[in-house]
């Protein structure tokens, strides 16, 4: 299912949702950049749509700070030209004016996937290399240097391709400890392997979360 998370202050904005979610998407939605940013870090999104009247420090900052390469699409009341300009160079992809036209919307969308599609996103099991002395994974001859820890998980997930690996399993096989009940440690280093991915000009959606079950790595 394709996530897209939706920040925003109004109640308005459940028509969007209602139509987002009938069209077949799954929609998260806060009301600040912290709760956004824990959603960028645990979940793969296929936009980020940012209505702009969230309080300013919140979406400038979030706009300005952002890690992921999701596309951003900056959602206004009025077709505002010096707004426009401003969440452009902020860092937005796009721009949309209320009410949202969910057509126009998923156009846009196919228009960002494909200006930002990367031709890695075709690497295969063969292209895939290890250094178990470096701690580093070669991805289309692309050298990915990550931390033992980070190394170990990236490794052992893409040893089980195609399979939901639950969160206790990881814990216990790769941190060697068992799960605990607010234990942030196992999100915290898939966070920062995906961070290290998008930095590295790689797909970050190598690894997959699948919501209440664990994680999986995928082509």
């Amino acid at each position: 299912m394709k996530h897209i998370l939706l920040i925003d202050l109004h109640s308005a904005s459940h028509e969007l949702f209602y139509q987002l979610t009938a069209q077949g998407y799954y929609v998260h939605q806060v009301n600040n950049a912290f709760d956004a940013l824990i959603k960028m870090e645990t979940l793969t999104l296929e936009a980020i749509l940012l209505d702009f009247s969230v309080p300013k420090m919140d979406s400038f900052w979030l706009l300005v700070a952002r890690q992921a390469p999701t596309p951003i699409i900056v959602i206004a009341d009025a077709n505002n030209e010096l707004e426009r300009i401003n969440a452009l160079e902020l860092g937005a992809d796009d721009y949309l004016s209320q009410p949202v036209n969910v057509r126009e919307l998923q156009l846009r969308l196919n228009i960002l996937k494909r200006r930002t599609q990367m031709p890695l996103n075709d690497i295969t099991e063969q292209k895939i290399h290890f250094d178990d002395v470096n701690y580093t994974v070669y991805l289309e001859d692309k050298p990915l240097t990550l931390t033992q820890t980070e190394y170990r998980l990236f490794k052992y997930l893409y040893e089980r391709q195609g399979a939901v690996v639950t969160k206790a399993e990881l814990q216990q096989r790769v941190l060697h400890k068992k799960l605990g009940q607010f234990d942030r440690n196992l999100d915290m280093h898939i966070s920062n392997t995906r961070r290290k991915l998008a930095k590295g000009n790689l797909p970050r959606d190598l690894i997959n979360t699948v919501r209440g079950q664990g994680y999986s790595f995928s082509f």
